[in-house]
This record gives C-alpha cells, structure tokens and sequence, in this order.
C-alpha cells in the first residue's frame, strides 16, 4: 500500500467558510457508525487515514464529500467537509470549495454519480476482511487499476454495464487493498449496505 493516501488528481481548491452544520449533520451520523466499526479510520504504521463518504447535491452535480486525510478523526465538523464543484475525469482535474482540499477518492465518487441517478451517496470504507470475502462474490474491479485516477473511473463504469452492481450498490475494489465502495439513495442506505456485511 505504498501509494495509499495520496491524491492522483490535480486540484483547483476555492477556500470558503466551513460547511452549515445542518448541511452534514446526517453524513456525520453515518460517518460515526462507520467509524466505530473500524471501516473508516487510520493506519498507524503508515501515517495515513482512510475512507470517505459523500452525498450528491439535491439539484446539480455537485457533492459534498469528507476532506483529505480526515479518516483518522473520530467527529467531524463544517471544517473538514467540501462541495466539489466541478471535475473532468479524462482531464484528471477537480475543483472543489470549502475549507479544505476534497478526499484522494474524489474522482471515484464523481465517477459513481454519473453512472446512475439513483446513486445519491456514496461510502469508500477498508477493511481486509471483508475485502477478501467479497472479492469476486461482488462485483470487482481490475487488480490493475488504482484507486482515485481515471482509470478507477473507468472500470466503474465497465463493471456497472456488466454486472449487477445497480442491485448490489457494493463493489471491492481490487486494485485498492481493502478498499470497498457502497452506494445508496441517502447516505443511511449507503452506509447500511457495508454495515451489513460485517
């Protein structure tokens, strides 16, 4: 897990005030359950955080998404989260405003709002365990591919057109040791379907 972490993305970061608590106040709920669970948190021996979550805006193609490395934190506030604005997959560009730079996974979740609707938030959790049951008992991508590049974009893409990855709402990621994504209607649902599998 040498690259872990580390944001593959070039990042146009707009600084603004923190996030309206009311904004994320539900996210944070969910956030804490995940927490407690273990899917999200922090690598010691590493130095790293994981994991991030993210709900799409109710109107546009915005979202709002947990910041860089804030896995390690136990709560968070309006001070750790982003509105990503804008992105261009191909280009490997993201634009985001907030008081903090968006997460390293933050073109996996855009990738994942643009495959479908009903996708309005999305969990990227770790957990070995439950990675290495759900490997290829769930739809997974390439061990190839590499989590938050356009390549990660586009294998999402392939495995929602050939698998049943619209049903299941849960993939592993198979070029992310231990990296698992969920999806929901809300971020309850989202955060529920990994939840459920522990």
């Amino acid at each position: 897990m040498t690259d872990e972490g580390y944001t593959k993305f070039h990042c146009q970061w707009i600084q603004a005030p923190p996030i309206q608590a009311n904004l994320i106040e539900k996210l944070n709920r969910s956030r804490q359950r995940l927490y407690r669970a273990g899917l999200i948190g922090y690598y010691p021996d590493l130095k790293l955080s994981y994991g991030n979550l993210s709900v799409r805006a109710a109107e546009s193609c915005e979202f709002l998404i947990t910041g860089t490395q804030t896995g390690s934190m136990q709560s968070l506030s309006g001070d750790h989260y982003t509105w990503v604005t804008g992105y261009d997959i191909d280009a490997n560009n993201i634009t985001c405003r907030g008081p903090i730079q968006a997460s390293s996974e933050t073109l996996t979740h855009a990738a994942i709002y643009e495959l479908d609707e009903a996708f309005r938030a999305v969990v990227h959790a770790h957990d070995k365990f439950l990675w290495n049951r759900l490997r290829h008992a769930v739809p997974t991508t390439r061990d190839d591919v590499f989590y938050g590049t356009p390549d990660m974009a586009r294998e999402l893409r392939r495995i929602y057109l050939e698998t049943d990855l619209r049903q299941r709402r849960l993939a592993v990621m198979g070029g992310h040791d231990a990296g698992l994504i969920s999806l929901g209607a809300n971020i309850a649902e989202a955060a529920e379907r990994l939840l459920k599998e522990l």
